[in-house]
């Protein structure tokens, strides 16, 4: 089980490692022509070329940074706004805690992607992203976080702490804060999923980083009517975005498992 846990670790931060610095793997310019448009894979071009003849591999290889990026900061966001209102709401009993729960759960109802789409609107598309994933992710980690940490305040250990003397605060920091590591673990990665999903969401709709900058999403509208000359043009981003929303909810499991 141990060494499962370890490969899973290795394979995920590999995976993200050259994510974030495949653009100096990349050995050729990615904006670069240099083929015919949707050229077939051959000697020099393992995947071929896209609609303009640029390396298709290159563009991979380089086009996943700017978005793991935004989405990290995206998730990292949500899950420390949703972790911090958990706890507060479910520690303390005052009517703002429990109405702060309740618009968490009108918040739930609301479609993610019409959010981000209005976010869109007044905000570029990096921080269209970050608010969206706030939006549509901190409300659900702020509901399961109040949940367990209002079973928590009954946990022993919690009323052994409170009757030394220990302040609330500091009980909550110290003793029930780490008892949710795990879950807090698990959470940021599925938020880091739901980033990637909504960032490549909108970067297929044009909001994303402007042309000619490698990007995986703007890489599937922009290779869709040639899908039929050279397949890999489609399917080489579609499977560089699957293996990072795979590698982080793998980290995430892992996470989970050794809390």
């Amino acid at each position: 089980m141990r060494a499962s846990l370890v490969l899973a670790t290795v394979a995920a931060t590999a995976v993200l490692a050259i994510v974030l610095g495949g653009e100096a793997l990349a050995g050729r310019d990615p904006i670069r022509t240099v083929a015919a448009p949707w050229a077939a894979p051959g000697p020099g071009l393992p995947l071929g070329a896209d609609a303009l003849g640029r390396d298709i591999l290159a563009r991979v290889l380089a086009g996943g940074r700017d978005l793991a990026l935004v989405s990290l900061a995206a998730a990292g966001s949500a899950c420390a706004l949703g972790v911090a209102g958990g706890l507060w709401a479910g520690w303390s009993r005052s009517r703002a805690a429990r109405a702060a729960v309740a618009l968490s759960d009108l918040l739930l109802v609301l479609p993610l992607l019409l959010v981000a789409m209005l976010a869109v609107v007044v905000l570029p598309g990096p921080p269209a992203v970050i608010a969206g994933t706030v939006l549509g992710g901190a409300p659900l980690t702020l509901r399961v976080v109040a949940d367990a940490t209002a079973q928590a305040r009954h946990a022993g250990y919690v009323e052994a702490a409170l009757s030394r003397g220990e302040r609330g605060l500091s009980v909550l920091f110290r003793e029930v804060l780490p008892a949710h590591a795990g879950l807090i673990g698990a959470d940021l990665g599925q938020r880091m999923v739901l980033a990637v999903q909504l960032t490549a969401a909108l970067n297929v709709l044009g909001f994303g980083p402007p042309p000619p900058a490698p990007d995986w999403a703007a890489m599937l509208r922009e290779n869709l009517p040639g899908a039929g000359l050279n397949p890999a043009a489609l399917l080489a981003p579609a499977a560089a975005l699957a293996l990072l929303a795979g590698a982080v909810a793998g980290l995430s499991h892992v996470l989970a498992g050794r809390s």
